[in-house]
């Protein structure tokens, strides 16, 4: 028997033990000879694993989009027909596409050097010697151990099985793990729970269909979010709307008014141009590659982008106590031994059950660093420890003829409710400390009723190492208005002193006693904070319940009992060092272990979506008054009032520039659903107000001016009452202000004046304002659109709350 010594050297993100000879009697594996000619023949566990898109992939998705070809076109006729200064908004999209291009390969650069960090490494047995190697490393025909939290990566064949029972609902459905003997097969995508074994890789690569399924699962992906989809919608209608405008733009400016035709195509261009909010989908993926680049800074990985949304969303965070509270390791503080047991004796039984376990957990390890093996003990039969039965056991032949049984694990799983040894049990729990009960019974393991008449015989007390950062974040979230729960397999009144150390108050519950009905556990869950005794079934019921009540849950955890749980949450959270089976269907795995990096992640979830909704007002408001613009001058039959340059002058000035900062400026504002209707609710109004205003002033310079140059004194006049307007919209999307916030819009204003009185500019765009009259009547107008607007979107607060 072996286990794994308290000096043996750990890897930081996979504790997976240094190679190990195998024991006499154990299959030795393939030679380095056979991989080597597995490796020849390509039969080799090759399927790419993916952590984010290829390079070729981000120039498409940012080059080949609906509005670039759109633009394109107009801006290839633009060259030809008009002076360079009404062809910069095809510039414009250069650096646009480029910049979306840079962001989303340093986020890919980000991303693929954690994927690295993060991926599972299963022990493979070669010449008689267990290591580690990478997934893709597999050959057809390997040995691979296994392991509680184990996730196979290929299909096989059991060779070795001790106690084996590997969870398959992941694949199946079926909730109950299955028990594996020698020959019986074992599928890609499932996890060992209890017990180890080695198997045969009988199928690797893309034979291994359910290999395929998990690597398309796990895959990084842009798509899927809430954001996204509703800025897709967006785009439709505007696409819809568009079409038909722009086609009645074209016959009124080229047909109806007999204009110079190069100056038709450039004003044609110019009512097309602006239609498009080209800048929003750039500026979306700008802000998720760079939230991914911020955290992986932090070594957090987002397997899955919409995870940095969702987390934004989330308005309760479950999570495990072990490794995310208290730290991983345990220590024994004491043992107690009971009914006049002898304690050397006791000393001996618990060095052997140390030993028997070839891959103990968080509490086991504690025992063995605190009891060593006695040799001339010998290991009969073993049940590896499970989540759902809470305990472990082996049976012995102690030396002199004697054999005996015996469990470890909760003993207030393993004694009746009335056994005096769990008033002591109850009072240390209560300290915080950890106990187990070390049990002598009569029937054999594999009994479904071993625990039954069980004989307690000590009491083993750990204490629990709190992270110093818990306490801190725990605040955090409850300053967010983010609701806290404790949901642990360990006793409640332990779990609640743990929790109450870290300053989270609350009604702890015994999970045995919850209802099983999902409408009476949601409400049982909504009046309680801290849950012990929680089965890992428990977890995930738990878990639906909540969502049941319209609640965004996040789960964290790092063992085998978590993954159905993590898998079911809106959001999964794992820790670097949790099981390859946790990492592997979390969204967001903490590679540094550190709870305090979970207050990074929500912020930045948050910056990103609120700050999204902002500016996506500023560019839909130009799509609406752009498209209303544009029918007005078809039902009017006159001159487009704007030629390219002078929109693409105030979409710099009052959208692309303020829109960069506030993208990308702290937010802490908790995410809301409905995105599409939060955003339009603003847009419309908005849109309308500034081109109703606009062709007001338009209209009214079109009767003051007379005579040469008069089409040019009104477009300045126009583009006045428009830009104020803008700046306006600005101004309340900028809002609540902060000294940045109010500097972007001075400077903005103040471009724009410079624009105005430089006399090479007023050349290069075409605004030169005549008179006194015309532009302090602009102004006017813009002035009462200002406060009529802001009127209108205080009665929007009021009328269609967000």
């Amino acid at each position: 028997m072996t286990h794994i010594d308290a000096g043996t050297e750990l890897d930081p993100v996979h504790p997976t033990p240094a190679p190990a000879p195998a024991r006499p009697g154990r299959a030795r594996g393939l030679t380095a000879t056979e991989v080597a000619e597995r490796v020849a023949r390509g039969e080799v566990n090759d399927v790419p694993v993916r952590s984010s898109r290829s390079m070729v992939d981000i120039v498409r998705a940012n080059v080949f989009t609906r509005f670039n070809a759109i633009i394109g076109v107009l801006w290839v006729i633009m060259l030809g027909v008009a002076p360079i200064q009404d062809s910069l908004f095809g510039f414009v999209i250069l650096a646009n596409t480029g910049i979306g291009i840079i962001q989303e390969w340093r986020a890919k650069k980000t991303l693929d050097s954690l994927a690295v960090i993060g991926e599972a490494k299963p022990t493979v047995r070669r010449d008689g010697v267990a290591a580690s190697v990478g997934t893709s490393d597999i050959v057809l025909g390997d040995l691979i151990e296994i392991g509680p939290g184990d996730k196979i990566v290929v299909d096989g064949e059991c060779v070795e099985t001790d106690g084996l029972e590997i969870d398959e609902s992941l694949l199946t459905g079926e909730a109950d793990p299955v028990v594996k003997q020698p020959g019986d097969q074992v599928m890609s995508g499932s996890f060992v729970v209890a017990g180890g074994g080695a198997f045969t890789a009988t199928k690797v690569g893309r034979e291994a269909y359910a290999a395929q399924l998990a690597e398309e699962a796990s895959r990084f992906t842009l798509v899927h979010s809430e954001l996204r989809s509703g800025i897709s919608t967006i785009l439709k209608y505007v696409t819809w709307m568009m079409l038909p405008t722009a086609i009645g733009l074209i016959i009124s400016q080229l047909i109806v008014k007999e204009n110079d035709f190069k100056d038709s195509v450039a004003r044609t261009v110019g009512g097309i141009v602006p239609m498009v909010p080209e800048g929003l989908v750039l500026l979306t993926s700008v802000a998720f590659a760079i939230g991914v680049i911020r955290l992986g800074r932090k070594q957090c990985l987002v397997q899955e982008l919409p995870a940095i949304e969702g987390l934004a969303r989330v308005d309760t965070v479950c999570l495990d106590k072990t490794g995310t509270l208290t730290e991983g390791g345990m220590d024994v503080t004491e043992l107690r031994p009971l009914g006049g047991a002898d304690e050397s004796y006791v000393r001996k039984v618990l060095g052997a059950l140390g030993e028997s376990d070839p891959r103990p957990n968080a509490s086991l390890k504690a025992v063995i660093d605190a009891y060593p093996d006695s040799e001339e003990w010998r290991c009969t039969e073993s049940l590896p420890f499970s989540s759902a039965r809470k305990y472990s056991g082996a049976s012995f032949n102690e030396g002199g003829g004697e054999s005996s049984t015996w469990l470890l694990g909760a003993p207030d799983v393993l004694l009746p409710e009335d056994d005096p040894a769990l008033t002591e049990t109850e009072r240390l729990n209560e300290e915080g400390l950890r106990v187990l009960l070390l049990a002598r019974v009569g029937r054999e393991l594999d009994d479904p009723e071993v625990a039954l008449d069980a004989e307690p015989t000590a009491l083993v007390v750990l204490e629990q190492r709190l992270r110093p950062d818990a306490a801190d974040t725990l605040r955090y979230f409850e300053e967010q208005n983010v609701r806290t729960k404790v949901i642990s397999g360990d006793n409640a009144v332990s779990v609640g002193s743990v929790a109450g150390k870290l300053g989270l108050t609350g009604e702890v519950v015994d999970a045995r006693r919850l209802p099983a009905e999902r409408e009476e556990m949601a409400a049982a869950l909504d009046s309680g904070t801290v849950f012990g005794r929680v089965t890992p079934q428990q977890k995930r019921d738990m878990v639906g319940a909540l969502q049941s009540h319209g609640h965004t849950v996040a789960m964290t955890g790092d063992g085998v009992n978590d993954v159905l749980a993590l898998k079911d949450a809106d959001i999964g959270v794992s820790m670097g060092s949790g099981s390859e089976a946790t990492r592997a269907v979390a969204q967001i795995v903490l590679l540094n272990n550190s709870f305090a990096t979970l207050p990074s992640v929500v912020a930045e979830g948050r910056r990103v979506i609120g700050n999204i909704t902002r500016v996506a007002t500023l560019f839909l408001v130009k799509t609406v008054y752009s498209v209303l613009l544009a029918v007005l001058v078809v039902c009017w039959q006159v001159e487009y009032p704007f030629l390219p340059r002078h929109l693409t002058l105030l979409s710099t000035l009052t959208i692309g520039v303020p829109a960069f900062f506030l993208a990308l400026a702290p937010n802490k504002e908790r995410a809301k659903p409905h995105f599409v209707r939060r955003v339009m609710r603003y847009s419309i109004p908005g849109g309308v107000l500034a081109a109703v205003a606009t062709f007001a002033t338009y209209l009214i310079a079109r009767h003051h001016y007379t005579g040469e140059g008069a089409l040019e004194a009104e477009t300045s006049a126009a583009t006045l009452t428009l830009f104020l307007i803008s700046m306006w919209v600005l101004a309340i999307i900028a809002r609540p202000y902060t000294w940045w916030r109010l500097g972007l819009v001075a400077a903005m204003a103040a471009c724009f004046v410079v624009v105005l009185v430089v006399p090479w500019l007023q050349d290069f765009f075409a605004l030169r304002l005549v008179g006194t009259t015309m532009p302090w009547i602009a102004v006017a107008v813009a002035a009462g659109a200002a406060a009529a607007l802001e009127l209108l979107w205080r009665w929007v607060d009021r009328r269609f709350p967000a």
